[in-house]
């Protein structure tokens, strides 16, 4: 029998803590986690906190068959969230001891938390051209035109391969695949979601220079169920391409446009060329002195988010000016 003290605290999964810091941890840990508590607990000197390795969580809301969590990839060169899935089958245990300031600890299954930190993730935006029906009527659009602004964003492609470009004449679809790290098998970090603001940027002088047109995006992150696949994927007779995602990051990009264009209407905010979902927004690497949490935000719907989210509206020339590290390759 594990945990037998009358000083751990034992979690049923319907009393497991909500909006509060836990840990998961691989089950295999179990044992050797239950030995440093006893130790502890009889005064000898051991620290938990040693044991095994831990990802930072919290549960945001139990459901009959699974746990919504905010999981932290990193919180130590960038304050870094993904929204995912915890389902109830994956939990073994959960226990804690507040007595002591031991944080409840989730204990699961070993293949799944693997799986959690080997897929990959992914960085989407929603591009699109500003005033296009009045250029339509003013018949502003032609085709050598259209057909230059595509030759431009196949150059700009070329030098940007870690992104997928999906356009039309007048929008774009960008997808950026990261992997968040993994010490143990040696996979390092790929998340730099600040390159991607760099092309938005670029992309805005090709449609003004082109088109006469500007632009606004709307961005955000998350999981990528199709993981180990490329950014896209062509049918051999190229008239199927996959994006190689679900549906669920482009219906949060269309709900947080949706807001957006009602908050400018309603006059909450004026129009402005970024609107970045909270998560994707907090995970950008700013430096100390910028006030990030002070910037102007409005709330939108999100479908797989079990509180209200809120977007940061902005520019690309604000927020690329108070980056910290600015990426080598843009």
């Amino acid at each position: 029998m594990l945990f037998e003290d009358s000083d751990i605290d034992k979690y049923l999964y319907e009393e497991i803590p909500l909006d509060r810091d836990c840990v998961l941890m691989s089950e295999i840990y179990i044992k050797e986690f239950d030995e440093a508590l006893g130790k502890m607990l009889r005064r000898e000197e051991c620290n938990p906190y040693e044991v095994g390795y831990v990802s930072l969580v919290v549960v945001r809301k139990i459901n009959d068959t699974s746990l919504e969590l905010s999981w932290y990839p990193n919180t130590f060169t960038r304050f870094h969230e993904v929204s995912i899935t915890l389902p109830k089958d994956m939990i073994k245990v959960c226990v804690g001891c507040c007595q002591y300031g031991i944080k409840p600890y989730i204990f699961v299954d070993h293949e799944w938390l693997e799986h959690l930190h080997l897929r990959e993730y992914s960085v989407f935006a929603l591009v699109d051209a500003i005033g296009v029906k009045n250029a339509i009527r003013g018949n502003a659009l032609n085709k050598d035109k259209l057909i230059k602004l595509r030759d431009k964003i196949d150059e700009l492609a070329e030098n940007q391969p870690g992104i997928s470009f999906i356009s039309f004449a007048d929008s774009l679809i960008l997808k950026s695949n990261w992997d968040v790290g993994y010490f143990q098998n040696g996979v390092k970090c790929s998340y730099s979601p600040e390159k991607i603001l760099y092309v938005i940027k670029k992309l805005d002088f090709l449609y003004q220079e082109i088109l006469g047109l500007k632009i606004y995006a709307a961005l955000t992150q998350g999981s990528n169920e199709y993981y180990g696949e490329s950014l896209l994927h062509i049918s051999k007779t190229k008239n199927h391409v996959c994006l190689n995602s679900l549906g669920v990051p482009f219906a949060e990009l269309l709900a947080i446009e949706n807001a957006a264009k009602k908050a400018i209407k309603s006059g909450v905010h004026p129009p402005m060329q970024l609107y970045l979902d909270e998560q994707y927004y907090h995970s950008l690497k700013f430096k100390f002195d910028f006030k990030k949490n002070d910037k102007p935000r409005n709330p939108y719907s999100a479908i797989m988010k079990s509180h209200q989210p809120s977007y940061f509206y902005s520019t690309c020339d604000e927020l690329i000016a108070n980056f910290d590290n600015k990426p080598s390759e843009h």
